[in-house]
């Protein structure tokens, strides 16, 4: 039994999230619920809402306790990009990039 749970348009950088969705890939969802409360990382308050969601979703299919699952796989895509022009001297501009990210989470039960 899976349960899948995707944000999309996260504003933070897929780099950044990457960060934290490798850390929590392969736990249990619990242990995983529990790293995230207490990481540091700006990403990790991104993750830890798809994980409840994605925990939902398992309780919705009857499946397993979905505290025993296991976070199966996570990823996270590049969504689309804001550019914004900044002002430079002389009459110039510089492009500031505002990414986005598409995170999406799967948990499998044994």
């Amino acid at each position: 039994m899976e349960a899948k749970a995707t944000l999309r348009y996260a504003r933070i950088t897929p780099r950044k999230a990457r960060r934290v969705v490798d850390l929590i890939r392969g736990k249990k969802a619990g242990e995983a619920l529990v790293a995230l409360r207490f990481m540091t990382y700006r990403g990790s308050h991104f993750v830890e809402k798809i994980l409840k969601s994605a925990m939902a979703n398992a309780e919705q299919k009857k499946a397993v306790n979905p505290e025993e699952m296991l976070v199966s796989s996570g990823f996270v895509d590049q969504g689309p990009v804001m550019k914004r022009m900044e002002p430079r001297a002389m009459g110039r501009a510089n492009v500031i990039r505002k990414r986005t990210s598409h995170i999406t989470l799967i948990l499998s039960g044994e």
